[in-house]
């Protein structure tokens, strides 16, 4: 828990709006692939195709779409932004592995790459100090 309020408080120390706007943007990045997946089902198939003999290949579908959806909201405003990027993890491990198992699509893969690095910056990092966690922790 000591390590969590040293990362914290380093983030708040150097806290700087172009950090604040990445995260952000990959808030909105992510709900809005969220939005894309949950409208297009046929899509979302054709991803998934390598992992259907995989044991719970439902349920990986049935976990993509809202993780997406709910962890970008969470990332936009700054509330939880630690726990919802721990929760795009295996999303976008299984989006980087989507184009060694099945077709390679370089610009899938680039994009997948670059969310999974901006994921652990985030999970490092943290919210930072303009955002709802930093509010609420004021708040005490």
């Amino acid at each position: 828990m000591g390590t969590v309020k040293n990362l914290n408080k380093w983030a708040n120390a150097h806290t700087y709006y172009p950090l604040d706007l990445l995260r952000v943007a990959f808030g909105v990045f992510l709900f809005v692939k969220g939005v894309e997946f949950m409208s297009n089902h046929e899509q979302m198939m054709v991803m998934a195709a390598p992992f259907e003999d995989m044991p719970g290949g439902m349920i990986i579908l049935h976990y993509i779409a809202p993780a997406h959806f709910v962890g970008g909201f969470l990332i936009v405003v700054g509330l939880l932004t630690r726990w919802a990027s721990i929760a795009q993890l295996p999303i976008l491990l299984g989006a980087i592995l989507t184009n060694f198992l099945g077709e390679m699509n370089t610009v899938n893969l680039i994009m997948a790459l670059v969310a999974f690095m901006v994921c652990i910056f985030f999970i490092v990092y943290g919210s930072g100090k303009h955002s709802a966690d930093y509010y609420l922790k004021m708040q005490k």
